[in-house]
């Protein structure tokens, strides 16, 4: 089966909305709404889920933050720099005093990287070549080179790895881990966010699609009530019935005209949440009209496979669990950082011999790249806070933390199962309640046409017959109410169950 993608289109609802052409003087159309249609408008204009969109976005930026710490970081520098001196002196007591002046020119340039790793090492190397040359004048004499070499370099290398504190990706990378679970979490947040406007969108839809039809019942209810009138009339007219009689009908119509006006006053209202809901910030129509009904189908699941079902998909206990599994991590990085601090290091130095200018830097470099003069260290560090109480003091707040999400999911499964159990009991509920409704609504029409048939022939009175006609209005809104309730909770136990967006074919991206 086909799945229409959310983002990042979010779907073009518009595209899918049956809508009529615009009228000749200019007024928006009347909208024709199917409830997928309104679940795809909503999941379009939805301010709400704008938002859960920009979390999810913002939330993933920071695993990417957290990535950083493991860049390979190049550092560099670069200087000129030009110094003169002079000194001054006798060679002997009494001799003459001779003054030398120097001039000396250095470029220097460094190039390094450093790298840390998710086991606990880091690695740092440094290139750094220089220039330095020097010439000057004894009492004003011609200038004389004091270097002859001016070209040298060194290339150093040193690792360094944790041992017992900060050793281990499940400490070092802690982190990255919990900014990664975090990730996650925030894309369950989004489906979340959808889940729960899709819910409301369908609440709503099915709210106006319940006055829509309820007018529509008070509506026949006046349409009987006024032909009873009218034959409560003539019947007067022709001296069969007594003028006290109409009075009862008259009533009865003035109360179907009252039930009317709260009923449109009911539809105008439910149509607004609806529109509210559909275009919170863009161009709404004059009006929709609801083009769906509800339609009851029977249950294809026991309760217990409701269970399960929910408690494998359920996005909160997914989220919960992304939340334990953070605080298991922050739990063995915490106790981890009790350990004492023991690195090892190893660092390589290589040298190269200073070299004429006529050699110049290439020299040095092939001295630094063949290893001509190396040099080598090796050594351990310790380090150990006496008491390490601060270290401690995390330790148990982060193991409190875990215990509490531990505790936390426990009682959510709880809840859930506890959701699971009475969104399929209302459902099954709902079902029976549906075909009671019909059999009641179906049995009232028959009875008030056999009552009118009795007061036709003069066998029963106008009371009796407005007794019906009420009997009867009330079992067509049972029948719409239980219709309305049914398609309410199957959209419920859908969402408890996990699958209601792919119950409405739609996958977030």
């Amino acid at each position: 089966m086909t799945r229409l993608p959310i983002f990042p289109a979010l779907l073009v609802a518009f595209s899918l909305v049956g809508q009529e052409a615009p009228k000749a003087d200019g007024t928006q159309p009347v909208l024709k709404l199917t409830l997928q249609s309104a679940i795809e408008t909503s999941l379009k204009n939805n301010l709400q889920v704008q938002i859960a969109a920009e979390t999810r976005d913002f939330t993933r930026a920071g695993y990417t933050i957290e990535q950083g710490t493991f860049d390979w970081n190049l550092t560099s520098s670069l200087s000129l720099s030009k110094t003169q001196d002079a000194t001054r002196g006798q060679n002997f007591p009494g001799g003459p005093l001779t003054t030398s002046e120097s001039t000396t020119f250095s470029r220097n340039l460094t190039v390094g990287s450093t790298k840390a790793f998710g086991w606990g090492g880091n690695l740092s190397l440094n290139y750094a070549p220089t220039y330095r040359f020097s010439k000057g004048t004894v009492n004003g004499g011609p200038e004389s080179p004091f270097t002859t070499n001016p070209y040298d370099g060194s290339f150093t290398a040193t690792y360094t790895q944790s041992l017992l504190k900060n050793f281990g990706r499940d400490v070092t990378e802690s982190r990255l881990i919990v900014a990664r679970k975090s990730a996650e979490a925030a894309d369950l947040g989004f489906q979340k966010a959808i889940i729960d406007l899709v819910a409301s969108t369908e609440s709503l839809y099915w709210d106006v699609v319940f006055a829509q039809r309820n007018l529509e019942n008070k509506q026949q209810a006046l349409s009987l009530a006024q032909k009873q009138l009218k034959e409560n009339q003539i019947r007067v007219q022709v001296g069969t019935l007594a003028p006290i009689e109409v009075t009862s009908s008259e009533a009865s119509v003035a109360q179907r005209e009252q039930d009317i006006i709260a009923a449109e006053a009911q539809l105008l209202n439910a149509k607004d949440a609806l529109i509210r809901a559909l275009y919170p910030s863009t161009e709404r129509p004059a009006g929709l009209e609801p083009a769906d009904a509800p339609s009851v189908k029977p249950l294809d699941m026991n309760e217990s496979a409701a269970e399960k079902q929910a408690l494998a998909n359920r996005i909160e206990l997914k989220s919960a669990r992304l939340d334990l599994e953070s605080k298991q991590v922050l739990e063995t990085a915490a106790g981890n950082r009790t350990l004492p601090q023991l690195d090892a290091f190893a660092s390589y130095n290589g040298n190269a011999a200073s070299q004429i200018p006529s050699e110049g830097l290439t020299a040095v470099n092939k001295d630094l790249t063949k290893g001509a003069y190396p040099g080598y260290t090796v050594g351990l560090q310790f380090a150990m806070p006496i008491q390490n109480r601060a270290a401690k003091g995390l330790k148990a707040q982060a193991r409190a933390n875990r215990r509490q999400s531990e505790l936390s999911l426990r009682d959510l499964e709880l809840g859930i199962t506890l959701e699971v159990r009475q969104a399929f009991r209302n459902v099954d509920a709902s079902t029976k309640g549906v075909a009671a409704a019909e059999k009641t609504r179906i049995f009232r029409e028959k009875d008030l046409e056999a009552e009118q048939k009795k007061f036709e022939n003069g066998m029963s009175t106008n009371f009796l017959v407005l007794s019906k006609q009420n009997d009867l209005d009330t079992a067509k809104s049972s029948e719409l109410q239980s219709q309305i309730t049914y398609a309410k909770a199957v959209t419920a136990l859908e969402k408890a169950l996990g699958h209601l967006l792919e119950a409405r074919k739609l996958e977030v991206k």
